[in-house]
């Protein structure tokens, strides 16, 4: 007997994955939240956009700091 395993994987959309990227960088996460990202975010995806977040986060302050000391 062979006993196909479905597979539901789903697509992450840009949004959901910026929303686990920033709930990161704060530290915070609901367990649900969590196992859901587990079950539906690729290693790539988390770490393309923790990189974007990232860049954006040093330029936002980058940008903040030259407005502030003009």
């Amino acid at each position: 007997m062979n006993k196909k395993v479905e597979h539901n994987e789903k697509n992450a959309t840009v949004l959901q994955i910026a929303k686990a990227v920033m709930s990161a960088f704060m530290g915070i996460r609901r367990k649900s939240d969590h196992e859901f990202d587990a079950e539906n975010l690729k290693p790539a995806q988390v770490i393309i956009g923790g990189l974007i977040g990232g860049v954006l986060f040093v330029l936002s302050v980058l940008l903040l700091v030259n407005f502030v000391l003009r």
